[in-house]
């Protein structure tokens, strides 16, 4: 009987094997997807963006399975799994549920990014640009908004450098609060909750001061001309508030390094292009392996290697 000449296609051929698109699944706890992180995650190296909105603890689990049963071990570094959202909080409980359902013992786990409101590569941008001018092992800075996304991570990175921060908030309790989480993830943490509620608060929360830190809502001024020019001690003021009027009054959202009555300034868009870069590096480095979990101190690690 003569040889079959029929083929059957992928079978005893020669070529080579392709390399697996990168794939980043973005899932977001808003109900809407967030067009920015989109955009950053291509420009970023990531070939396809799956954007899911909406995501909870509660439904997470089959995006999770979709992500780790697809490809084998030797291919998961090719996905990779990305944080979202405005709500921070939200963000930190997802990344809690999802590596819940990562199966590490048989290597089915993928690289996790937390982002959520920017927080982190933002304040990974704005304690490396504070380090190219102070000592952060031994300065004292003042962190206003410091309750807020932003702010926590920024106080949490200047005290785990071992200076002393004090924590700003119109609510006293709120600061404590932050300031006692810190201690318990930071025994060594400096951190002391201050009130900046009155106008008669900035003056002495400055005092001592060589760094300030704006990390408040959009358009709200919280550290005035007249009292900046009073303190004595301030050295450095990173604002980071993007909508005008700037947090930080006096300070231009170009400031990058500009000097100001004295001060060093960074404004909210001087401080941004780092952050952009701090992103898109920190998206391209869960590609590089399949069992990342990047949150502030991990970002803030690429954030110095840049």
């Amino acid at each position: 009987m003569a040889n079959s000449s029929v083929q059957i296609p992928g079978l005893g051929s020669a070529k080579p094997v392709e390399e697996k698109a990168r794939i980043l699944v973005h899932l977001d706890t808003d109900a809407l997807p967030s067009a920015f992180d989109r955009v950053v995650a291509v420009d970023s190296g990531a070939q396809h963006i799956f954007s899911y909105g909406g995501v909870t603890p509660a439904n997470v689990m089959p995006l999770v399975h979709g992500c780790i049963f697809t490809r084998g071990p030797k291919d998961l570094h090719r996905t990779a799994i990305f944080v979202g959202g405005s709500d921070v909080a939200a963000g930190e409980n997802l990344v809690r549920e999802i590596r819940k359902h990562l199966i590490p013992p048989a290597k089915l786990t993928v690289s996790v990014m937390l982002d959520s409101n920017g927080a982190n590569t933002t304040a990974a941008a704005a304690v490396r640009a504070a380090g190219k001018h102070v000592n952060l092992n031994q300065t004292q800075s003042l962190v206003l908004g410091g309750t807020g996304p932003v702010g926590q991570r920024v106080a949490r990175l200047l005290a785990k450098h071992g200076g002393h921060v004090r924590i700003g908030s119109r609510e006293l309790s709120r600061a404590e609060a932050v300031a006692a989480r810190i201690r318990v993830d930071i025994p060594h943490a400096k951190v002391q909750a201050v009130s900046v509620a009155s106008s008669a608060d900035g003056p002495k929360a400055l005092e001592g001061r060589e760094l300030v830190v704006a990390a408040g809502a959009p358009g709200a001024v919280l550290l005035p001309r007249k009292v900046r020019e009073s303190a004595k001690d301030l050295r450095l003021a990173i604002d980071l508030n993007g909508v005008p009027p700037t947090g930080i009054e006096g300070v231009d959202l170009m400031d990058a390094g500009t000097v100001r009555d004295g001060t060093i300034c960074y404004g909210a868009l001087g401080v941004g292009g780092a952050k952009m870069k701090i992103h898109r590096a920190a998206i391209a480095a869960l590609f590089e392996r399949s069992d990342a979990v990047l949150d502030i101190e991990e970002i803030y690690e690429i954030a110095l290697q840049l």
